[in-house]
């Protein structure tokens, strides 16, 4: 028997918070869904050839706190993690331990997101065989 309450799954790096992004998981979590948040600690290809990951993990731990407590704010209640730097691995880590029910992967627009260039929602689609939505966020934009 599977369980009827929706389990979301948002990959995110530096999108949330975002108005766009609260109102899609409100929506897909419904009143007794479970959130959980996963921010890959993205590094530079020089860091990580050298397994220097601390400052990606700190930076990406700071987002996690922020994404969380907006999160919260607003009335949803997440838990999540700094995830490996490459997204798809990010998400097959957490699936491991957080059945979700759909995975939505909030982006940049095309021109500004490097997981689009990489095609990450149809690989995530097909490797993973479950629902991936995708939201593009204008959030902090200027500051990327």
């Amino acid at each position: 028997m599977s369980d009827p309450v929706p389990h979301v799954l948002l990959v995110a790096n530096r999108t949330c918070p975002c108005p766009d992004v609260l109102d899609d998981v409100r929506h897909r979590s419904g009143e007794s869904g479970r959130v959980h948040i996963v921010v890959p600690a993205l590094n530079s290809r020089l860091r990580h050839w050298v397994s220097d990951s601390d400052d990606a993990v700190e930076a990406a731990q700071g987002r996690l706190a922020k994404a969380l407590g907006w999160l919260d704010e607003h009335g949803v209640a997440a838990v999540g993690d700094v995830g490996d730097a490459d997204p798809l691995v990010a998400i097959g880590d957490t699936l491991a331990a957080f059945p979700a029910t759909v995975v939505v992967i909030s982006t940049h627009p095309p021109e500004q997101s490097n997981w689009l260039e990489r095609d990450l929602v149809r690989k995530a689609e097909e490797r993973f065989g479950l629902p991936v939505a995708h939201l593009v966020s204008h959030y902090e934009l200027a500051a990327a």
